[in-house]
């Protein structure tokens, strides 16, 4: 049994896990599935906006997609999640990204 198909098989129980969900959305990504772990990410962000670790993967999806624009909204939108949550290494990691974008 592939890693996708543990995933959604654990997804049957618990499908609003926000932890199984980025997990199926990273695994989409290293199969070329780009649209399907956008909208895992998206449905993640939507759902706890909490959950900082999606926007730079939802970030570097929307990048890929050549969409600039609307990754630094997502990089921007982290580093507010993350400065309010204080975490400090996530506020780098997308300052980084974000930076990396601008240039």
């Amino acid at each position: 049994m592939s890693r996708i198909e543990k995933l959604l098989e654990f997804m049957k129980t618990s499908d609003k896990d926000s932890f199984l969900q980025h997990a199926l959305a990273l695994e989409y990504i290293k199969i070329d599935k780009d649209e399907e772990a956008r909208k895992l990410f998206n449905e993640i962000l939507l759902r706890e906006p909490t959950y900082i670790g999606s926007y730079y993967h939802l970030a570097k999806l929307l990048e890929r997609a050549g969409d600039f624009d609307k990754a630094i909204k997502v990089y921007k939108r982290g580093m507010e999640e993350a400065k309010a949550a204080e975490d400090n290494h996530s506020y780098s990691e997308l300052l980084m990204a974000l930076e990396d974008i601008e240039e």
